[in-house]
């Protein structure tokens, strides 16, 4: 049985590339993780696996943790800048230009804590909605702030992280 640390390391195996590059699934039948990736020629997935019994594990961008995350980031934290972020995700580049603004504005570690709570109940979610037996040797994290005092709160309270998504 997997640990729910080792789901999210497959999570963002997955989403560390561009969509369908790298793969994992969750073999039900042997418990385990199994990973393949385009960019070499070593792949763990046997050709004959029955889909029946295995499960994809999620891009970032099957569990909304694009864009729409980013603009329920800025509605909760900098509503005012809503009109500039649209901007700059109308043109290619925009995750280093956004990071730049929030960099500016003193919110990017309050975005990279948002961020991963997100990502984790979403990752959680995906687990429970599958049947993804987890250990329970996990460790739980806070909810994702749902207003813009809460966000600043778990800002000042979480430890720091950065994200490894672009």
């Amino acid at each position: 049985m997997p640990t729910f640390n080792e789901v999210e390391m497959a999570f963002d195996y997955v989403s560390s590339a561009p969509y369908g590059t790298n793969r994992v699934v969750y073999d039900k039948t042997a418990d385990r993780l199994l990973y393949a990736s385009e960019m070499s020629d070593e792949s763990e997935i046997p050709d004959d696996i029955d889909p029946d019994l295995c499960i994809e594990v999620p891009h970032a961008h099957d569990l909304d943790l694009g864009h729409d995350l980013v603009f329920r980031f800025i509605a909760l934290t900098l509503p005012e800048d809503e009109a500039t972020v649209r901007r700059i995700f109308a043109r290619p580049g925009a995750y280093a230009r956004f990071k730049d603004l929030l960099e500016r504005r003193q919110q990017l570690q309050p975005w990279y804590d948002f961020e991963a709570a997100a990502q984790r109940k979403a990752v959680e979610q995906w687990c429970h909605d599958n049947q993804v037996n987890i250990s329970s040797s996990t460790v739980g994290t806070p909810p994702e702030p749902t207003s813009q005092a809460e966000a600043r709160q778990a800002s000042s309270t979480s430890p720091r992280f950065k994200s490894t998504h672009q």
